[in-house]
């Protein structure tokens, strides 16, 4: 079975985003292969990939290894999130099909009952298939994949838990929701910028996931131990 390079970008942006991989580690393709089970070629390409989205950076003479953001790359990440989100709630009030609200309202309606007594694994679940699906019907792949490369690398460089008050949050949600089902792009976009300031607000309270450590020479051993094997759903023979 030939396994498509994408899968393998997702694999390992994954074990990035989660800190398998930590930031300075080396990523050789020879390493990577063996730890994802395929061939060195869509390694390479998943290194390209990641490289362009700035989750890899290629030294010359060390090859490439995971990005270490600075303080500015994550607070203007942050701004960029305060342009984007409002802007995709926007269109997806003016875009959105009724499949896009079927899913949308079966989320909120999930999201208030697992708000009493759900685990925070399962709340952190439900908000991002919300938003995945909320970017979905934006109807434009350009802004629906700038918004899914922003979340994966918030949640690499914040720690992000959930809400204190979830089932105010779901409150809102449904609110957005009915915004979007009205075709309302103006409100949908004002609730949007209201939700993601007191999300961006929670977050810059707390420390970044990884603080710089100076003179880090981003050796292999900041890959924590484990072989992970690639998911081959959709991988062509």
């Amino acid at each position: 079975m030939s396994i498509p390079a994408t899968a393998v970008c997702s694999a390992i942006r994954d074990d990035i985003v989660s800190g398998v991989l930590e930031c300075g580690s080396r990523l050789t393709e020879e390493v990577l292969a063996r730890r994802y089970g395929v061939s060195r070629v869509p390694v390479r390409e998943a290194l390209r990939t990641l490289e362009a989205e700035g989750f890899v950076v290629t030294r010359r003479h060390a090859g490439a290894c995971v990005a270490r953001p600075t303080e500015r790359e994550a607070a203007d990440l942050l701004e960029v999130r305060r342009l984007l989100e409002p802007l995709g709630a926007s269109r997806a009030a003016e875009r959105r099909t009724e499949a896009h609200l079927k899913v949308l309202r079966g989320l909120v309606r999930l999201g208030r009952e697992r708000a009493e007594n759900g685990t925070g694994e399962e709340l952190r679940s439900l908000g991002t298939w919300f938003h995945e699906t909320l970017d979905q019907a934006s109807g434009g792949q350009g802004l629906t994949a700038m918004l899914t490369q922003l979340r994966h690398k918030i949640t690499w460089m914040y720690t992000v838990e959930p809400a204190a008050r979830p089932a105010e949050q779901w409150v809102e949600h449904g609110v957005l929701v009915d915004a979007v089902a009205r075709g309302d792009a103006e409100r949908a976009g004002t609730l949007m910028a209201a939700h993601t300031e007191r999300e961006i607000g929670a977050m810059v309270a707390r420390r970044r996931r990884f603080p710089h450590r100076p003179g880090d020479d981003g050796a292999a051993a900041g890959t924590r131990a484990g072989k992970h094997s690639v998911n081959t759903a959709g991988a062509s023979r």
